[in-house]
């Protein structure tokens, strides 16, 4: 992986930490999750909701953790909002591809990373099932702070 990708504060992260990065299928967004703990501690979740299961979508993060997501373009990122709205999914615009969801509450920007996007070959743990329509719009904000990174950095050219 790349440090000077990631910025300079990531860089100097990325010394600290393991790296588990990725993108979207054409490269036009890049995602990248620094996280102290070992892939094979990261258990990705399955969401059953229809529309991560549509996408196929299981999400990793550590929520001592960062999160950084960079795209090519300003207009190669898009976002859907379901259910309580709470959640913002990020699409690359030109793939169609899941990256990552984030949540903004009072503590900050959280995000959780799609493992599909992962690049290379790594072992994480087994998958665990989460069923969020379970849960009422606290319940839900309150896993996303407890589970997620605390830290999401979106990079995307302003021109």
């Amino acid at each position: 992986m790349n440090p000077a990708l990631y910025g300079k504060q990531m860089e100097k992260t990325l010394n600290d930490s393991n790296p588990i990065g990725g993108s979207c299928h054409c490269g036009s967004v890049g995602i990248v999750l620094l996280t102290s703990r070992n892939a094979a501690d990261l258990h990705p979740r399955a969401c059953d909701c229809s529309f991560c299961v549509k996408h196929g979508a299981s999400y990793i993060s550590d929520p001592q953790g960062s999160l950084r997501i960079k795209a090519q373009r300003r207009d190669v990122i898009g976002e859907y909002r379901q259910g309580s709205g709470n959640a913002r999914f990020l699409i690359c615009r030109a793939c169609g591809v899941l990256i990552a969801v984030v949540f903004h509450s009072a503590a900050g920007c959280h995000g959780t990373m799609n493992s599909r996007c992962i690049e290379g070959t790594i072992t994480l743990g087994k998958p665990e099932a989460i069923s969020p329509g379970q849960l009422d719009s606290e319940g839900k904000k309150e896993r996303w702070v407890r589970l997620s990174a605390p830290i999401v950095e979106l990079d995307v050219p302003s021109c």
